[in-house]
């Protein structure tokens, strides 16, 4: 790798940003606390046509990840201090290797990380448009970017009513009473469900946006039922035109993996997109789900899902947005990385 032995560098990446073509103050703040006037110029003020991008959720990024150790790799991922960072080294049978790291452990797989890491490549001209893949620690995903945006494959959903958590120990009651919420507080069209096109989520679905504002989750109890049902977290959302022009907002809590609200989440985005086609009569192949308005402070996100389809059957999907850099860090390592055949670290 061309970099000192002892220091990597990591970029911050937005994924799934919002892109608007003239600035709303209050969302530009929400979206880029902290940033220097040289990272604003760079990210764009919405003048002279160039979009402007805010909100999405920050992730993580290492390029030319090839021999870094997961002990280095977690190091790194605690010293971003992010909710996931991405490494990205080279594959022998995909287009990009991808190993995902929380500060506390691997994990298989992230949506917007993902969503940020082909982002950038793309904004640097390591990939182009069209078709490419990621390698991941339990088998290779499909990757489409398209007009610079990045779109991750997810497979057909499944469901699991209430009824179906008997024997884990958890009903329904136990959901709502884990976000605070009421019986009357639900969108009657809906039950809560666990959905999974990759990983598994529970969707609750509430009737409007003062629902979904008044959601006080109880973290330790989302985290014991995220436990017991192996669960990433709650994905509470409505379907209010009051409260959004998109096909859905959402909110989204995963105590169990160290997240008290998370700003996008492309894995459980897909599952929600399924579940608004087969049950609640959105019947479009194309989904846009928003989420972080509802988020303190705001950090406006926009997932786009397109739904593979046969004969009314969802066989898959893809969902995806665009990405922003945001910042670069430059992380020094307790220990130097593995050398690559044939170098050394002198």
């Amino acid at each position: 790798m061309t970099r000192n032995a002892t220091t990597v560098t990591a970029r911050i990446v937005n994924g799934f940003v919002t892109l608007q073509d003239n600035g709303d103050p209050e969302l530009l703040k929400a979206g880029r606390d902290g940033l220097s006037d040289e990272d604003l110029a760079r990210l764009g003020t919405g003048a002279a046509g160039r979009p402007q991008a805010i909100g999405g959720n920050p992730a993580g990024v290492v390029l030319d990840a090839d021999g870094l150790s997961d002990a280095q790799m977690l190091e790194i991922a605690q010293k971003v201090g992010l909710s996931e960072t991405a490494f990205v080294s080279r594959s022998e049978t995909e287009g990009f290797k991808l190993d995902f790291f929380t500060p506390a452990r691997r994990i298989a797989h992230c949506g917007h990380a993902t969503i940020a890491t082909f982002s950038y490549l793309a904004e640097l001209g390591r990939v182009g448009e069209g078709a490419t893949s990621k390698e991941t620690v339990d088998g290779p995903r499909k990757i489409i970017i398209r007009d610079g945006a990045a779109y991750m494959e997810q497979l057909a959903p499944r469901y699991e009513d209430p009824s179906d958590w008997a024997d884990r120990g958890v009903q329904e009651q136990d959901v709502l009473a884990a976000l605070g919420l009421a019986p009357e507080d639900l969108d009657p069209r809906f039950a809560p469900k666990l959905a999974n096109t990759g990983n598994s989520f529970v969707l609750v679905a509430v009737k409007d946006a003062a629902a979904l504002r008044a959601v006080k989750p109880e973290l330790s109890r989302i985290d014991a039922i995220s436990e017991a049902l192996d669960l990433i977290g709650f994905y509470v959302f409505t379907t209010d035109p009051e409260a959004t022009s998109a096909d859905a907002t959402a909110r989204m809590f995963a105590p169990r993996y160290g997240i008290s609200e998370e700003s996008a989440t492309g894995m459980a985005a897909g599952p929600l997109a399924c579940a608004l086609y087969d049950h609640l009569g959105v019947r479009r192949p194309k989904l846009l789900i928003e989420q972080g308005h509802f988020m303190e402070p705001a950090s406006p996100s926009e997932i786009t899902v397109e739904l593979n389809l046969d004969a009314g059957r969802i066989t898959g999907l893809m969902a995806g947005g665009y990405g922003a850099v945001m910042k670069e860090l430059q992380i020094r390592l307790d220990h130097s990385p593995a050398p690559a055949a044939g170098e050394s670290n002198d």
